[in-house]
This record gives C-alpha cells, structure tokens and sequence, in this order.
C-alpha cells in the first residue's frame, strides 16, 4: 500500500510541475491556457508541493492570491492530514 502511494504522490507532483510549466509557456506564446480550477485540482488532489515549486521557479501565478495563498493552505492542510494521520493509524 505504501508503494501505491509513493508512486502516486511521485507521479501527481510531476505532473503538476509540469501542467505548471506548461501554463507559464501557454501564457507566454499567447497559446491556449490550462484553466484555474484545474492546476488548482491537481493541488489538491496532492500536487501542491511541485506546483508550489513551479510557482517559484516559473514565476507563475504569483500574482494571484488565489495561488499565492491558496497553493500553500492548501499544502499546509494535506501536512497536517498527513500528520494525523501517520499518528492515528
């Protein structure tokens, strides 16, 4: 189960580093864009740290509060779910 779980964790924040990256260059080119709900999904479904990542080392999405403070809440309460749960199970 472990094993499931890390090649999850690994394979969603890849993917989200890259949906990250993928966006800045859309946005760059003018090109059609990854929309909002949707990298904001991916950070919640346990992407948040490589998107958090992408945000510093892209310069995208730092502007928006929604990102700027929804990406890191958003990783703050999947730690503490984690947390909790590595003590109570």
């Amino acid at each position: 189960m472990r094993q499931i779980l890390l090649v999850y964790f690994v394979a969603i924040n890849l993917f989200s580093f890259g949906l990250c990256g993928w966006d800045k260059r859309a946005a760059k080119r003018g090109a059609r864009r990854v929309p909002e709900r949707r990298l904001l999904a991916f950070c919640a479904l346990g992407g948040s740290p490589a998107f958090l990542l992408g945000m510093a080392l892209f310069h995208h999405k730092t502007r928006k509060p929604k990102f700027f403070v929804g990406v890191p809440l958003i990783l703050a309460v999947q730690l503490a779910a984690l947390l909790l749960a590595l003590r109570y199970l």
